[in-house]
């Protein structure tokens, strides 16, 4: 069994938050959720996130890189705008790219705007949505549109029609390395 985290903020885009929550729900894996300020959130759409109320939300500065094996980017440009300010964050995905070299990112859409501002992108190959082409190639990344863009550890698509594939492939590459 693996261990993951979402990492999001007010005004998530919706379904990139939910479906991976219950795929990795699914999974049976452990899964934390961190929102930005320690509390349950409001997606851009208006859905409660995490939507089980139940489940229990960490802060930032209460997670650790070191417990965790999968670390899920969802997107939504307003929450992006906002949580990439948080060095926090930021330090966070950068460590956890750093920690080990087994540990695997999924992030979509925007989401990968995290990633630009952790500068862990030059050189790799790189999804985002379509209006954030220019940043990633500017921040040294190949920019892609395939369904799923895999560099090494590092799993991205550009847009919500795409997280079936996308998420079963990083499940699978963190599943091989157990």
């Amino acid at each position: 069994m693996f261990k993951a985290v979402i990492i999001s903020g007010p005004l998530a885009q919706d379904h990139e938050f939910i479906y991976p929550y219950y795929r990795l729900l699914e999974e049976k894996c452990k899964l934390d959720v961190c929102i930005i300020g320690g509390k349950a959130t409001l997606g851009i759409l208006g859905t409660t996130l995490p939507p089980n109320k139940e489940h229990e939300v960490k802060d930032i500065n209460n997670i650790s890189p070191s417990n965790y094996d999968l670390l899920v980017l969802p997107g939504g440009v307003k929450a992006m705008e906002k949580i990439r300010q948080n060095q926090d964050l930021i330090n966070f995905i950068k460590k956890f790219y750093e920690l080990n070299s087994k540990n695997t990112i999924a992030c979509i859409c925007s989401g990968t705007q995290l990633l630009i501002s952790a500068k862990i992108v030059k050189g790799k190959k790189i999804s985002g949505y379509y209006s954030m082409k220019d940043d990633i190639i500017n921040a040294g990344a190949i920019y892609s549109d395939d369904e799923v863009v895999i560099d090494k550890r590092i799993f991205t698509t550009a847009h919500y029609k795409d997280m079936a594939p996308w998420m079963k492939a990083a499940i699978d590459h963190v599943n091989s390395q157990k």
